[in-house]
């Protein structure tokens, strides 16, 4: 192909104008790479006369992110808006609607309706691309749909938000707590317009749903995730796990079982000196377990204009070069709807309680963990605080069953001044 390809672009926040710089700067590389010219025709945003630092004067300009997704002079739609109802969606389906290929780094979008859009997509013949949606500059899903196709994935783990990675990894450096460093990364712009998700999970839990899709050749379903945040995580935790040799990280899990697909993202307990466990600060890292290969490691920057722009044209220079896949990874009509199940591999775990200071009270949790199936491996007291007595216990590999039996029963011993604190150990 020598004529242009024609990008229609709704939003320009620091995503939108990343692509935008990129497509200034580089026009004689990326001609270089897909052999024809990748142009701007028209953009939407919410402000038309915002400071952006740079003059878009040359762009048509469409109030309504609609009519920008209809307009018969661009063949991709990129998609920069954010949130996954509204204004978003309607573009979207506007666009597959008009014969559109489509571009997003939307993750919530998809994870919620994914499944439809792909299907109406591909049965109009255009393509939805969705690199930056995932991990940012890690082209972790063109080495699931191109690199690791030959391969059957057995599991898809990592660590997927970088505000979550940057608090848990700063409350280890500066030996400051969880809510200090919940209004630093406020003040700093790192947190979503709604925090939680970020600090509850959602948003790495839409990730990792992309994902297992790809992975296992399943409809995506976030809905059935099991989803935990950071938010219950103390400093404490953070400083005895390391005492152990562990550090904490928000971790998800995507594996295929005979009982369904098993989809978590949870604070767990990494062996310090493992690849995950030695990521620092906003960085993400994935790994993909194959068959044939073996375990992948991919790891860099999860989130900003620079990684995130770059995503985004890895997508544009694909169908601009003429690659057209199917949206994850093989047609959306044969895609599976599996069931959810709960995890039922072992793991040791890490517990956290404090103890009224009383007598037999170790003797007491201890017969509830014996009595559940529970096995201690090491424990550990610290100093006393005022009547209480904060004790660490790290158990052999245990079924997560008997564990929720052991804390559902160890409140009725009498023995707790607070609500008992349970980490997963992974051994990555």
């Amino acid at each position: 192909m020598t004529h242009p390809l024609r990008l229609g672009i709704a939003g320009l926040g620091t995503v939108g104008m990343g692509v935008v710089k990129i497509l200034h700067e580089k026009q004689a590389l990326l001609k270089g790479r897909t052999g024809r010219s990748i142009e701007i025709t028209a953009v939407s945003a919410r402000t038309k006369d915002k400071d952006r630092g740079m003059i878009l004067d040359a762009y048509a300009w469409e109030e309504d992110p609609v009519k920008l997704a209809q307009r018969d002079d661009i063949d991709i739609f990129v998609e920069l808006m954010g949130g996954h109802e509204g204004s978003a969606l309607e573009a979207t389906k506007a666009a597959i609607a008009s014969g559109k290929d489509l571009v997003t780094a939307n993750k919530a979008m998809l994870a919620h309706h994914g499944h439809e859009l792909a299907l109406q997509s591909e049965k109009n013949g255009s393509v939805i691309r969705f690199e930056a949606a995932v991990a940012g500059g890690i082209p972790v899903i063109k080495s699931l749909t191109e690199g690791l196709a030959g391969n059957k994935i057995i599991r898809v783990m990592g660590v997927m938000n970088g505000t979550c990675n940057y608090i848990l990894t700063q409350m280890q450096a500066t030996g400051r707590g969880y809510n200090a460093l919940f209004k630093e990364c406020a003040e700093l712009g790192f947190l979503e317009a709604d925090p939680n998700l970020d600090v509850g999970g959602i948003d790495a839990g839409h990730k990792l749903s992309l994902l297992s899709s790809i992975a296992f050749g399943t409809q995506v379903n976030f809905d059935e995730m099991e989803l935990e945040g950071i938010q219950r995580i103390e400093l404490k935790d953070i400083e005895q796990a390391a005492d152990m040799g562990f550090r904490i990280k928000l971790l998800g899990v995507a594996q295929m079982t005979e009982r369904g697909l098993e989809q978590r993202m949870s604070p767990c307990l990494v062996p310090q000196n493992s690849p995950i466990g030695q990521l620092e600060g906003g960085t993400n890292m994935i790994v993909l377990e194959g068959d044939e290969v073996g375990q992948v490691f991919l790891r860099g920057a999860g989130a900003g204009q620079g990684p995130t722009a770059s995503a985004v044209m890895s997508d544009i220079i694909e169908i601009a070069r003429g690659t057209r896949l199917s949206t994850f990874g093989q047609p959306a009509n044969t895609l599976e709807k599996a069931g959810s199940a709960s995890s039922l591999t072992p793991a040791p775990y890490y517990i956290r309680l404090s103890l009224l200071d009383k007598p037999g009270a170790l003797a007491k949790i201890a017969t509830v963990l014996g009595q559940a199936g529970v096995s201690i491996d090491r424990m550990r007291q610290y100093g006393h605080e005022d009547k209480t007595a904060p004790v660490l216990i790290v158990t052999h590999e245990t079924l997560p069953r008997a564990l929720d039996q052991a804390l559902r029963q160890i409140p009725a011993t009498g023995m707790l001044d607070d609500t008992p604190v349970a980490l997963r150990i992974e051994n990555v």
